[in-house]
């Protein structure tokens, strides 16, 4: 009698059915943070501003009252539309919180998004970056470091301090 060993690795197929692979699955690896918020706001300005220029939203006015949202949150939402194109792009892949809070705030670039010349906005990014840099790498870590060395929000200060 001969005994033959092997290896047999089972898949879904795309009916949800079990299948026989050749091959060993790639291991799908789950992140254990949430992705900033900041990131998320930049996402739904450009998808926002996608569905302006296609017509699928007459004005910012309807997409408010879409997003249920007040039409000055829906503009400070869009603002960040007028950051440097690097600068939302570092803003899209920031690294994920594992715990804490978000290192960088829509708050906190509000003076930045004010601010014409990307030459310009592109130094104070960098100054805010520095500022909440000690933050970043603790997020970056897994929230191994703590850090307050990022300033916070306007209009958030501790009554107590």
């Amino acid at each position: 009698m001969i005994t033959v060993t092997k290896k047999v690795f089972l898949s879904n197929g795309p009916s949800g059915r079990k299948r026989l692979s050749r091959t060993k699955p790639a291991a799908q690896t789950v992140g254990t943070g949430r992705v900033p918020r900041i990131s998320k706001l930049m996402a739904l300005a450009i998808r926002f501003d996608g569905l302006i220029r296609d017509g699928t939203v007459r004005d910012m006015s309807e997409l408010a009252r879409l997003a249920h949202v007040t039409q000055p949150r829906m503009t400070q939402i869009m603002n960040l539309l007028h950051l440097a194109p690097d600068i939302q792009e570092e803003l899209l892949f920031l690294p994920e919180i594992t715990s804490g809070r978000d290192p960088i705030h829509e708050r906190m670039l509000r003076p930045l998004t004010a601010v014409v010349d990307w030459r310009e906005q592109r130094v104070a990014w960098l100054q805010l970056r520095a500022e909440c840099a000690s933050s970043l790498r603790a997020a970056e870590n897994g929230g191994r470091e703590r850090s307050h060395g990022c300033p916070e929000p306007v209009g958030k200060r501790n009554p107590r301090s």
